[in-house]
Parts: structure tokens; sequence; C-alpha cells
């Protein structure tokens, strides 16, 4: 995993102590780690310790708006053939990270399943001492040349 710009507006800088930001951002860098983790294996325990119970998952890609719960989205994960499995390349990559307060961050990221090449925007906040997903918005496109089974 790479990680690309990570933003800290000055504002929020003013706002949080010195170490406070620097803290978060190791803190959501690693959650975004599992969450990578997870998706490359398809492993629906992992990714329901990343994403809060209540979070939403949502794309309209498609034409028209796709919108699952945590309960609808992870035994989807967990039914399908997980990159792992069948040797897929890893191509996660941390394009940003905002911190817009003590508690509340969005991440856009970017990673492969198969053929799809996605792009997705993580809201996060942090509840109970710890970060967590509570949106997952995303696009993806279809690489031709990419492996089958996305």
């Amino acid at each position: 995993m790479s990680t690309a710009d990570v933003t800290i507006p000055a504002e929020t800088a003013a706002s949080v102590s010195f170490v406070a930001p620097a803290v978060a951002l190791d803190e959501l860098r690693e959650l975004l780690g599992r969450y990578f983790d997870g998706l490359y294996r398809s492993d629906a325990g992992l990714l329901g310790t990343v994403f809060h119970p209540t979070a939403v998952y949502a794309t309209a890609t498609e034409g028209t708006l796709t919108r699952l719960s945590m309960s609808e989205y992870l035994p989807i994960v967990a039914a399908r053939r997980s990159p792992a499995s069948r040797g897929e390349d890893r191509t996660d990559v941390i394009e940003s990270i905002d911190l817009v307060g003590p508690v509340t961050a969005l991440a856009r990221v970017r990673c492969s399943i198969g053929s799809k090449r996605f792009t997705d925007l993580l809201s996060l906040v942090k509840v109970e001492g710890r970060w967590q997903i509570v949106a997952k918005v995303f696009h993806f496109d279809l690489d031709p040349a990419g492996p089958d089974g996305g």
C-alpha cells in the first residue's frame, strides 16, 4: 500500500493539539490497511471491525442507486472468491485523508477486485475511542485487461 497526499486543513490543525493530528492519521492509516486486507482476503470478519455496524454502502455506477446495510454487504463479501485466492496483484492506494476534526475524517482510496477498479470515498468517525467507517460511497470502472471474476 502506498500513501499519497494526506491533507490537514489549516483550520483543523489550529483546533487540534499538535500531536493529535499525527496520531489520528496513524490510526486512520492502520484502519485503512485493515480495510484493504479485508477486501483482498474477502474477510467479512475483519471488515466488520472497520465498519460501524450501522454503516452505509452505496454506489450508482451502474445507473441506479445501490444501498446496502452492513448486514447485507458483509455476507456478500464472505461469499465471493477472494482476490488473494486468485493471486491478484494488490493495487491499494490511499489517495488522501482529510482530517476535518478530531473525530471526523474523509478518506479517498483506490483498490481492485477482479476487473473492477474502485475509487472509494470513506467517511470515518472516532467513537468509543476508535475510528470506524460510517459510509462507503464508491465508483468503479471495468478494466478489460483485468482478471475475470470482479
